[in-house]
């Protein structure tokens, strides 16, 4: 009962609808001391990364995770490929952000339908959604919707660019962001055009910003019993993102420009050619950059009074790296990772996704999980990358199946029978 220890016995209502949660095997006390978030319910109504990102961090601190998708199709991420995984159709896009989750498919534009979302939603904690500002309202599943009869429950919406301003109502996609948002004006070679980061990062950013949210307002809730409406937006995070580029911009009056994997205010702070690939260095301060040189060979290097402080070495940025560009080039990754062994300074290889997946500290922290999945047998998936001392951050559930536990949660969350299940089949609202 560490829970109960935490939140007291006249919060226990407003963290959840105990008497719902006491009821329909809705596993309130169950593990509380290591499942961080468990006993808490949320509906997912999101699709492809920012929010299904979201709610499986949500799910595997503990959390009842119910994706709600379409009867047919479901989230668009499924059919997000190839690669699909041992020829089946079930794709690795969608594996990556969907474990430890419960699919019910139910047709939101029927009236039986939003009447199933009510239902979940009197028992629930959370509910996200990432569909266009108005959609959810004009199905009447909108945040003023809903709190009228779940005022417990704390509703995210993610979009592209929020609830108001002349975009509300554009889509928004993580590459979108990243334009409209300026990263793509600042990520490329230095005389290149602009380039996409190489994975979906405004997303996993918005999603986290939301998941933070989330808990933040869980915690309001212990102290004023009402949940409430977050907006999270692609375009907002982006832009929060820019962080010191940003402020060069709006304090500076600077334009930033693109550097390559090189930074503008530190020297050396950047990737160099090898014998065999390429490596990255990071001598932030004058005694990293003092270390570097006798590392390679070249103390005189370090009292040369054009190098002697980061100032001066942004200043001749150009002829700094030029030496060492044709010192780091006569050796390979690993004779170089072996001859900075225990330096002061950050350094490290560009690995393939080979090399970062047969890494031995990636093997010795068991990052990568293996799981089995009912369509496809054996997948593995990226953990948690956080740890907690007292309480579980785990991989339990392979991704759902489409559909997949539709029949279990109308029966074991809501109390519908069988009666009830058939004829909803029969209407086409559920799968």
């Amino acid at each position: 009962m560490n829970f109960i220890n935490k939140f007291t016995i006249k919060h226990l209502h407003i963290l959840h609808n105990s008497k719902i949660a006491m009821m329909k095997g809705h596993s309130f006390y169950c593990n509380s001391a290591h499942n961080i978030l468990g006993g808490v319910r949320i509906i997912d109504m999101t699709r492809i990364i920012a929010g299904p990102f979201c709610s499986m961090i949500l799910g595997d601190l503990g959390a009842e995770v119910i994706k709600i998708e379409k009867p047919g199709s479901g989230d668009e991420a499924r059919k997000w490929g190839p690669p699909f995984i041992n020829n089946t159709t079930e794709s690795c896009y969608f594996v990556a952000v969907n474990r430890n989750k419960k699919s019910v498919c139910v047709d939101l534009k029927s009236a039986e339908g939003k009447e199933i979302i009510y239902d979940l939603a009197k028992s629930a904690d959370i509910l996200v959604e990432n569909y266009v500002p108005g959609t959810l309202d004009n199905l009447k599943l909108g945040y003023n919707d809903l709190k009228n009869i779940a005022p417990q429950l704390i509703y995210c919406s993610i979009s592209g660019y929020g609830s108001k301003g002349p975009y509300m109502k554009r889509p928004g996609y993580d590459v979108i962001a990243q334009s409209v948002g300026g990263l793509l004006n600042i990520t490329g070679p230095i005389d290149g055009e602009p380039v996409k980061v190489g994975v979906a990062v405004t997303d996993l950013a918005t999603g986290l910003y939301a998941q933070g949210a989330i808990l933040a307002a869980l915690i309001h809730r212990t102290k004023t019993g009402k949940g409430q409406k977050i907006d999270c937006d692609l375009f907002s995070t982006q832009i929060a993102s820019l962080i010191n580029i940003g402020s060069n911009y709006l304090n500076g009056g600077k334009e930033a420009q693109r550097w390559g994997t090189a930074h503008e205010s530190l020297v050396p702070y950047q990737m160099f050619k090898t014998l065999d690939g390429y490596l990255t260095i990071g001598a932030g301060s004058d005694l990293q950059f003092q270390n570097l040189c006798k590392k390679i060979g070249m103390n005189d290097l370090s009292s040369d009074p054009k190098y002697k402080t980061n100032v001066l070495r942004v200043k001749h940025r150009d002829e700094l790296l030029e030496i060492l560009e044709k010192v780091l080039c006569t050796k390979t990754n690993k004779e170089w990772m072996e001859i900075f062994a225990g330096s002061s300074f950050p350094c490290g290889p560009v690995n393939t996704l080979r090399d970062v997946f047969s890494d031995p500290h990636l093997k010795a922290i068991d990052l990568v999980q293996t799981l089995n999945h009912p369509k496809t047998g054996e997948i593995k998936v990226v953990g948690p990358p956080v740890k907690y001392s007292d309480g579980l951050n785990e991989v339990r559930s392979p991704p759902p199946l489409l559909g997949e536990h539709t029949e279990d949660v109308l029966k074991n969350c809501l109390n519908y029978d069988e009666e009830k299940i058939d004829y909803l089949k029969r209407k086409n609202v559920i799968q």
